[in-house]
């Protein structure tokens, strides 16, 4: 049996920066001085994870190109994907749903809008039950964008674009992968550092690769005697905006409207300006080697040298950049990567039985690390982050925590501060979009881009998951902060209170205002999709998970009041104890009241484990599992919640479900006592639950339910479908899908770093067969 530590010691270690609280060790040092030796080397506290080894363990390594991986590196702003070279050299050798791009959390491009469609046009009325007409973007079908284009242009604008390609050139012409051999390829998460290594027309060549910190530019070493001979050579190009956007948005044919423009140019830099329409972006070329124009608007670099070095920086404004000298970049990047490494938790299961230890353990590396660059900007991260576009780029509000809730409970909430500016900002546009439905405080949209807009779709209007999400976050924030010791203790607590106390009243107002009371109870809906998104909005009434969600949000805000020394809300408080409670039908919690045979269909003959028929209901998201295990539901019957869990296991269709379902569930597994089996659904087969060699999961369908999916030529629903390798009667959507990652990491933080209430260190973790390291985590609400 693993051995773990006591109670005192997790306080100290477990959930402190690697070393035991001083009050703690002064006590074991008293005890242990009376002890015999042995005893004392029992006592003493485990020594710290080793981060270095435990990162460079998991480094990605290539022989050869994999076109479902390519590699990615970036800084939180900026993603740069890279191909076997280190570059974006040859795009053709990787599937069409992974494009080599440069993308930017700043850079979006809007086509222009000659007929001045605006937010109205996109609006319909909706008959809300007590509350008369009101205007939600609601498109009852992909056919209506054919009545109203309003809708098309409203969905797929704004949208993200790819700022530039970096490409190796031969003779300053493209190169030639015929020519290419004995390619080796190591990402060294350690460092930042990606070295690709090959031989040319039989010329040993090495490339070496980062992304710089706080600047958004991508730095390259080129190391080869055909550099020297001035035959091997950089190539920078400015890609112009496909049409289809979905997942490539470059365009390689200019347009009227798009339009390179050199600034400055010096020996050693050139200045460029780009133009898409109303989109500005500049770009500055900096090297040791010759920068010269090269065919139509590409660059070209050249060496004089065995070794040349370059680097190109992005930028949504004119002014030049502050880039350190090339001897400094290398020390750069890895200092940033060794920070993140080493000031967040970490968990090491190095000398576990269980087989699955080291892939799991791989796992959360590579997410971290992806997430790190994914998920970790200025603005709340779209679902394949900066790697390529879904859904024209936007951001899915309700994903939020699933991306990067993770990061305040590993000791990175300010990495989650990063992307919470974007809600003060909005504010404003969701108060208006709050009063527009009548109710108090802020509403949150779900689908939408940097400007704050809500974009029209079938189901997107309908999901209200995503309004308790800024309590949850502001709090995870809190309690990272106050979770330090020392003497600014009260101080953090104040600095984020006030932060966010704005953000958190508001949003409690909505929580509060939108549920309708009537004699008994007040509920949610209609009009209304829980997370379980195959529910019809107009009857949809009381789901389980949102019902405990609002509630403990609205809890939560009342503490936050309390905190700030203003008395608690008598309105919140009366919504928070007439919430309608879960609805239970034989025993098992039921995702949504208005629907009180779910589980007698989910287990007739067909529906069970197959929900294809009409009225099969028992597939996508089995949220109603969130409601003890996303949060510590607190009306929740453990009992009822484990026979639903079981009820799950054994009639849910599996092969409709996406990636973040399985740590979730995970979570409710957890949190019911459960490690066994919170540890399989981890390793839970499905077609959304592989994780590929860069730690990347697919968005997989089934063909015939692709909940609205439109083919590669494009449409109105704008995501991207293309053949795929998982079999007939699948489809894959996309190559990486990263709530999954972030997810993984929120219920690991979870199962390791433990949640208020739990009876011993990593209680989501069998006991046998896993030894938990795990430091520097703030244990879960």
């Amino acid at each position: 049996m693993t051995s773990y530590p006591s109670n005192m010691e997790r306080s100290a270690w477990g959930n402190g920066r690697a070393r035991p609280m001083e009050g703690v060790a002064r006590r074991r040092a008293i005890r242990v001085a009376a002890l015999p030796l042995a005893c004392a080397l029992v006592a003493a506290a485990p020594p710290p994870i080793d981060r270095e080894a435990l990162v460079r363990r998991h480094a990605i390594t290539f022989t050869t190109a994999d076109p479902h991986a390519p590699v990615m590196l970036g800084n939180g702003e900026l993603g740069f994907t890279a191909d076997i070279t280190g570059l974006q050299t040859f795009p053709a050798l990787y599937a069409e749903l992974t494009p080599l791009l440069t993308m930017a959390q700043w850079g979006w491009h809007s086509f222009p809008n000659p007929k001045g469609y605006t937010e109205r046009d996109g609006l319909t009325m909706v008959a809300v039950p007590g509350r008369g007409q009101q205007p939600y973007p609601w498109m009852r079908a992909w056919r209506d964008a054919d009545k109203n284009p309003a809708f098309t242009w409203l969905r797929a604008n704004p949208h993200r674009i790819s700022l530039g390609r970096i490409a190796l050139t031969v003779g300053g012409r493209p190169a030639d992968f015929a020519r290419i051999s004995a390619t080796r390829q190591v990402l060294d998460m350690w460092t930042g550092t990606l070295t690709s290594r090959f031989r040319y027309d039989g010329q040993p060549v090495e490339v070496r690769t980062r992304v710089l910190p706080g600047v958004d530019a991508v730095a390259v070493e080129v190391t080869s005697p055909l550099v020297a001979r001035g035959s091997l050579g950089v190539s920078v190009a400015w890609p112009g905006v496909a049409p289809a956007i979905n997942p490539d948005p470059s365009h390689w044919t200019p347009r009227a409207g798009e339009t390179t423009r050199i600034v400055s140019r010096t020996p050693g830099e050139w200045r460029v300006e780009r133009r898409l329409d109303a989109t500005r972006y500049w770009s500055t070329v900096r090297s040791d080697g010759t920068i010269a124009q090269g065919d139509g608007d590409r660059l070209t670099i050249r060496g004089r040298t065995p070794t040349l070095r370059a680097v190109v920086a992005f930028a949504p404004r004119a002014e030049a950049p502050r880039l350190p000298g090339f001897a400094a970049m290398p020390d750069a990047v890895a200092a940033h990567w060794r920070q993140f490494w080493t000031r967040g938790a970490a968990v090491d299961f190095t000398g576990s039985s269980d087989p699955r230890a080291s892939e799991l353990e791989r796992r959360v590396v590579l997410s971290q690390y992806l997430s790190a660059i994914n998920g970790a900007g200025t603005l709340p991260p779209q679902e394949e982050g900066l790697f390529s576009n879904s859904w024209f780029g936007k951001f899915h509000l309700e994903m939020h925590p699933w991306h990067s809730a993770w990061q305040a409970a590993w000791g990175h909430a300010d990495l989650l501060e990063r992307s919470m500016g974007w809600y003060l900002r909005t504010l404003p546009s969701a108060r208006a979009e709050a009063a527009r439905h009548r109710v108090k405080g802020a509403w949150w949209p779900k689908m939408v881009g940097p400007e704050g807009r809500n974009s029209p779709s079938l189901i997107s209007p309908f999901i209200m998951w995503q309004q308790p999400h800024p309590i949850l976050l502001s709090e995870l924030i809190r309690r990272a902060g106050t979770g330090r010791a020392g003497k600014d203790r009260a101080g953090k607590d104040r600095a984020t209170l006030d932060r966010y106390a704005p953000l958190v009243e508001a949003t409690a107002e909505v929580l509060a205002s939108w549920p309708t009371c009537d004699a008994t109870a007040c509920h949610l809906g209609p009009p209304l999709i829980p997370a379980q998104e195959n529910y019809d909005p107009l009857t949809t009434r009381d789901p389980a998970f949102e019902l405990e969600y609002f509630r403990w949000a609205l809890n939560i805000a009342q503490d936050w009041r309390v905190r700030r020394g203003l008395p608690r809300r008598a309105d919140w408080d009366n919504v928070v104890a007439r919430l309608a409670p879960p609805a239970v039908r034989d025993g098992l919690y039921l995702p949504v009241a208005s629907v009180p045979d779910f589980w007698r269909v989910a287990a007739s003959a067909r529906c069970r484990r197959h929900a294809e028929a009409e009225g099969c209901r028992n597939r996508d998201h089995p949220s109603f599992l969130m409601a003890y295990g996303f949060v510590p539901g607190a009306r929740i019957d453990r009992a009822t919640m484990a026979r639903t869990l079981q009820a799950v296991e054994a009639n849910w269709d599996m092969r409709q479900t996406w990636g973040w379902d399985y740590p979730m569930i995970a979570m409710t597994a957890a949190r019911l006592g459960q490690p066994d089996k919170a540890v399989d659904w981890l390793f839970a087969t499905g077609k959304n639950n592989q994780w590929g060699a860069t730690g990347m999961t697919p968005r997989v369908h089934l063909d015939a339910h692709a909940a609205g999916l439109v083919p590669k030529s494009g449409g109105a629903g704008g995501v991207a479908m293309a053949v795929n390798p998982d079999g007939p009667g699948y489809a894959r959507a996309a190559e990486t899908y990263f709530p999954s990652n972030g997810a993984l990491l929120m219920a690991v933080g979870l199962m390791a770093g433990g949640w208020d209430g739990a009876d011993r260190p990593a209680p989501g973790f069998p006991q046998r067969g896993w030894r938990v390291r795990a430091e520097g985590f703030t244990p879960q609400p």
